[in-house]
């Protein structure tokens, strides 16, 4: 599972802006979102872990660590704001340190008993800057340095911050403020010359000099490229150079003399992880007595030995195999054209009573003479092969004494931590029983104490500081003053009296004499962003760039005023929210005073939604075919009906939210011939209501099955005044609206105009 650590410069700098119309900051967010893209068409990519820091403080720089999600990590992203110096430096060394909480506990780098390529973490950093000089508290910085000190346990068991298996990149964005005219190069992308650069190249990474949005995405392209499973080794010469080839006469220091490249380490195709048996020596001799482990190097530096050799490989023997990445020392390998040859390596201090050590692997290109592959085979194999092979092919399994003397004196010469290994080997080969189960691994007892105690404090280490990802600095209390000591201050400064004098005419009038200590403890207070300015009642909330109109709204204020208190804030200000504050709606919400209770407790409860403050809750609402509101069960109180003398208080009265059936509203109900005169209002209006109710209910139920003859039918049996009527018909277009029905819309405007021409007929035959 890669993981990909994004190293985000948030200093002032950031902020400038490009011919494109947007900052660097801007520029560094869409990168990012562009690799997640172009990596997630690798079907690879759904195990990659995404990480961010900035450069801020430890904790606050880390935005998404190990716990956070993928959304925490969008948010974090867009949120980000240029404020502050260019510490890459620090933020270096915390990005490190983030990626080394772990691999203590989980025992990654498996100290004092070889280096397992095939237990790996890999990671890729990646850094997006603007390349400026270095700035801190302390001053500018021309270099880059990291921090010596660190507070991850362990980290003196490496000499330097980083490990094998981490590289780092650097995007430096050199994009202009003006477009140039000159066309762009069509090589590839150049190295960048800002401090970043060597230390990219001491991890095995590089620097990206990017110059226009076509190179960016050049080099994200390339990045994407790069996410490969892999650590990294020094390989250098040891002993004369080979044979020349023909035609290729060259002496002194070569390229392919030295390299510092990857070697891939492939995943298994079954398991999904890589699989290895033999690890890379350590650079020095284990001693049971001594009480601690000498640092070890990031990179282990291998030589290789130019005498060709032959490759030896024995049935039932497990061996390890790696591709290299292309560098010139494999494009020297390949143009010598021998694959039937190899050239041992070997790693410095690593054996007992030898400086250079014992063979533990070969250098050899493939058949194909396609690439070189690094063999990592038992430690001194040359010794060990043959005599298994003598004890497979010759002794059947059955070793003599004199067999057992010569894998004896063997042992002797191979490091303890290599005992693990060749047990499980000879397992495979089908002899278990050849070395004792009670040899030592090497390792005091006071170091594998040392590495228990340091594996349980990183793992508080890392606990605490999962707990503290996310939190936000608390704010200052203030900017204290201090003293600057017996300086002089500018207004006593003689040549500045000089110049004051020389462009004046006249001498200024000096000061009085200011005792500095009088104001050691002061604080100068910071902008508080949550509360608002009051630009008519403090002139420093007022920005630089709007005093003018400031000015002009004061003016507007003093002179059209009606009244003789003058108003504290201008007219066209009261409403006015910035535009990162419109959307905040919940926060309006718990600011507002707490509303009344709804007069009728049967209404569905409105939500307060953004943007549609008129949404109903129908969680507690159904619907039926006549798009009638019927409360649910959930609302179980009833309203008492005057005059409903129905035996046991009759079925529910379906409520609809028509405007035309509520009380109120501003028209006169028909009314029916047989109504008595001796009834009461209260009950003639409840009956009126109950009729119109029904009407409508078969209207709205012709016009849901498209029935339009029952409606015409329906529509012509509504009496009452002509106002009546037409405030009926008006609703049912709205209401066939709603339902999208044009051709009745059509027909019922028709309607609509007959019943106009026929009340003006009427009124004109009334008039004559």
């Amino acid at each position: 599972m890669p993981v990909l650590l994004f190293l985000i410069d948030t200093s002032a700098s950031m902020n400038q802006r490009t011919h494109l119309g947007i900052t660097y900051l801007d520029i560094a967010k869409g990168a990012i979102e562009t690799f997640m893209k172009l990596r997630g068409r690798d079907p690879a990519s759904r195990g990659d872990r995404y990480m961010l820091v900035n450069y801020e403080d430890v904790p606050f720089g880390i935005k998404a660590g190990w716990k956070e999600s993928h959304a925490t990590f969008m948010t974090e992203l867009r949120n980000l704001q240029a404020t502050g110096l260019t510490t890459i430096g620090q933020s270096l060394r915390t990005a490190f340190d983030l990626l080394n909480l772990n691999r203590l506990v989980t025992g990654i780098d498996n100290y004092g008993q070889g280096r397992n390529p095939f237990f790996l973490e890999p990671a890729i950093i990646i850094a997006i800057t603007d390349g400026n000089k270095l700035t801190s508290s302390g001053g500018v910085q021309d270099e880059l340095h990291l921090p010596l000190t660190t507070p991850l346990p362990g980290s003196e068991l490496t000499k330097e911050p980083f490990r094998w298996d981490q590289r780092l990149f650097a995007l430096v964005l050199r994009i202009p403020g003006n477009a140039s005219v000159e066309p762009e190069p069509l090589v590839g992308v150049p190295l960048d010359d800002s401090p970043i650069t060597p230390m990219c190249e001491v991890t095995g990474g590089r620097s990206y000099s990017v110059f226009s949005q076509r190179m960016l995405n050049q080099c994200l392209e390339s990045l994407v490229q790069k996410i490969q499973s892999g650590v990294v080794i020094n390989f250098e010469k040891t002993g004369p150079d080979p044979p020349p080839l023909e035609g290729k006469m060259k002496s002194g220091l070569q390229p392919w003399h030295c390299c510092h490249k990857l070697i891939y380490v492939r995943p298994n195709l079954k398991t999904g992880v890589p699989i290895g048996h033999w690890p890379i020596p350590e650079a020095f001799w284990p001693d049971q007595n001594s009480p601690t482990l000498p640092p070890r190097s990031a990179h282990p530096h291998v030589r290789f030995s130019c005498l060709d050799a032959e490759p030896m490989v024995i049935d039932k023997v497990p061996f390890d195999k790696y591709e290299l990445e292309p560098s010139p020392l494999t494009q020297y390998i390949l143009e010598r054209k021998s694959p039937h040859t190899c050239w041992q390596v070997f790693v410095c201090n690593s054996a007992k009573y030898s400086d250079l050590g014992q063979p533990f692997g070969y250098l050899k290109a493939s058949t194909a003479l396609n690439c070189v592959n690094l063999f990592v085979m038992p430690y001194n194999y040359p010794v060990l092969l043959p005599l298994l092979d003598d004890l497979i092919k010759v002794h059947k399994f059955k070793p003599t004494l004199k067999w057992r003397q010569s894998f004896e004196n063997y042992l002797k010469t191979m490091p303890p931590y290599y005992i693990g290994a060749l047990r499980k080997a000879l397992r495979i080969m089908g002899a278990p029983n050849l070395l004792a189960d009670n040899m030592e691994y090497g390792l005091s007892y006071s170091v594998v104490s040392y590495l228990k105690k340091l594996s349980q404090q990183t793992k508080m280490e890392y606990d605490r500081l999962i707990a503290t990802i996310g939190k936000k600095p608390t704010p200052e209390a203030g900017i204290k003053v201090r003293w600057r000591g017996s300086s002089i201050p500018l207004a006593h400064r003689r040549d500045f009296i000089q110049q004051l004098q020389s462009l004046t005419g006249e001498a200024p009038t000096l000061p009085m004499e200011l005792n500095p200590k009088e104001f050691q403890g002061f604080h100068l207070a910071l902008l508080n962003k949550g509360l608002k300015p009051q630009s008519f009642r403090n002139p420093y909330d007022i920005p630089r760039s709007h005093l003018l109109d400031q000015l002009s709204r004061m003016r507007r204020n003093l002179f059209n005023t009606t009244v003789c208190a003058l108003r504290g804030q201008d007219s066209d200000q009261l409403h006015s929210v910035p535009i990162a504050q419109m959307g905040n709606y919940q926060d309006f919400l718990k600011a507002a005073p707490q509303p009344l209770r709804d007069a009728d407790p049967e209404q569905p409860k409105r939500l307060h939604t953004f943007g549609n403050p008129f949404k109903l809750d129908k969680k507690g609402m159904m619907i039926d075919e006549a798009d009638e509101f019927v409360t649910s069960p959930l609302n179980k109180g009833k309203r008492p009906a005057e005059g409903n003398n129905m035996p046991g208080g009759g079925p529910k009265r379906r409520r609809c939210m028509s405007p035309l059936l509520r009380l109120g509203r501003a028209y006169t109900p028909p009314v029916s011939p047989s109504s008595s005169p001796q009834h009461s209002a209260g009950e003639i209006t409840c009956q009126l209501c109950h009729l119109i109710t029904e009407a409508f209910i078969e209207i709205m139920s012709a016009l849901c099955f498209s029935d339009y003859e029952k409606i015409f039918l329906l529509l012509k049996q509504i009496q009452g005044t002509l106002e009546t009527r037409l405030i009926f018909l008006q609703n049912i277009i709205k209401e066939a609206a709603r339902f999208k029905k044009r051709v009745l819309i059509e027909q019922l405007e028709n309607f609509l105009e007959e019943i106009h021409n026929r009340s003006n007929n009427i009124n004109h035959v009334d008039i004559i």
